[in-house]
């Protein structure tokens, strides 16, 4: 190619071969140059795509390109590709149709099971602790209608927040934000679910922690998830529903309220607040995106304080149990050092709050509520009654 251009520059008369050649050459290298532009387009293109969400599966392969066209048309090829469903969301609308024993995994998410597994836990607490005999089938029955009490109220509360659930990528892939099952499915499993668990408590327990249920049910969907779209207020609304499991267990035992009761539900009551508010703390940006009204966000400073202020009512909280009964003193001493690295954690989560601080305040609360419990139950007076009758005997 150096040789026939040499040929031009050096005036001389060149050969119609060598010029055709020449002239094949050029036009090679143009399409060649085409060629590789229309590559770069198309490789920014899909980085573009994939950032949307949208995954395209090497789009160089699946259309061929034809390179001996002098002019190729990128944006139609494009327009095309993106008329394409991207793969994930044609596995997600083949799911749609749910197959039997692809149910018990979705019902599972829209039950939020760990949330649920905590709402039993407690349930499980306030029964044990409870002055009464154990009886075993009254705690299976206690615990299924728990169990479906708050399936139904987290599957509503789903159904409910669909649309601001989209915009958070912690909920974003929830089943039906993804579309693995309908929202007629979803609110009729919820609904369902919810109406078997009271009946079960009402009818199998008794009529005290039946009412309870469903009063948790309604608390919880109906004031709380509409709330959080208007008012802080949401927080403490939240933490009532919360506080309220440990009691069930209690009723189902012995078909009444009393003090000892009271004090499980103010400590779960009290121990949501640093555990939630540092949550939100670190999770405020999705928060801001799903519209929420939390304090972490319109008010700080209150966030922080009441994180540190339901810390610190841990601690004469704690020494109210033995004081009702409900435990020994052994309790409240063995309590301190917990309660005092919370209060540690949620001081310096106060004076510097970061994600660093309230992942560590949020992260040691989840350790926190078992110990708790734990003490508890180590704790008890009736246990302690009992073995200083045997001993008298």
């Amino acid at each position: 190619m150096a040789a026939v251009r040499n040929c031009f520059t050096a005036g001389r008369r060149s050969n119609p071969c060598d010029l055709l050649t020449y002239s094949k050459m050029m036009s090679l290298r143009n399409m060649q140059r085409q060629f590789r532009k229309f590559k770069t387009t198309v490789q920014s293109q899909e980085v573009m795509m994939h950032e949307n969400g949208i995954k395209t599966h090497n789009l160089l392969r699946e259309r061929p390109l034809v390179v001996a066209a002098a002019s190729v048309d990128v944006t139609e090829l494009l327009k095309q590709q993106s008329r394409q469903p991207a793969p994930h969301l044609v596995e997600e609308a083949s799911r749609n149709g749910l197959s039997v024993w692809q149910l018990p995994s979705c019902y599972m998410k829209l039950s939020k099971y760990r949330l649920t597994a905590l709402v039993v836990t407690t349930t499980l607490g306030g029964y044990m602790m409870a002055p009464g005999s154990l009886d075993l089938s009254t705690l299976a029955f206690a615990l299924a209608g728990t169990t479906l009490c708050s399936a139904s109220a987290n599957t509503i509360n789903q159904w409910l927040e669909i649309p601001y659930d989209s915009l958070m990528n912690r909920t974003k892939n929830r089943p039906l934000v993804r579309k693995i099952i309908s929202p007629a499915h979803a609110l009729l499993f919820g609904l369902g679910s919810g109406a078997v668990g009271v009946a079960v408590l009402a009818g199998l327990v008794n009529p005290a922690t039946g009412l309870l249920g469903g009063l948790t049910i309604l608390l919880y969907t109906t004031v709380y998830t509409p709330m959080k779209r208007f008012s802080i207020a949401n927080t403490w609304v939240g933490a009532v529903v919360g506080a309220v499991p440990p009691v069930m267990g209690w009723t189902a035992c012995v078909g009444e309220v009393n003090p000892g009761a009271l004090v499980m539900a103010a400590i779960l009551y009290a121990w949501q607040f640093p555990h939630f508010n540092a949550l939100s703390w670190s999770v405020k940006g999705d928060y801001a995106k799903g519209g929420y009204k939390m304090m972490a966000l319109s008010h700080p400073e209150l966030c922080k304080r009441v994180a540190l202020r339901y810390s610190l009512l841990l601690v004469p909280i704690c020494t109210a149990a033995p004081l009702c009964d409900l435990t020994t003193w052994w309790f409240a001493a063995d309590t301190l050092p917990v309660n005092g690295y919370l209060i540690f954690l949620a001081w310096k989560f106060y004076k510097d709050a970061n994600f660093k601080t309230a992942k560590k305040l949020f992260y040691f609360s989840l350790v926190h509520l078992p110990l708790l419990m734990g003490f508890l139950f180590i704790n008890k007076k009736s246990w302690q009654s009992s073995s200083d009758e045997t001993k008298q005997i």
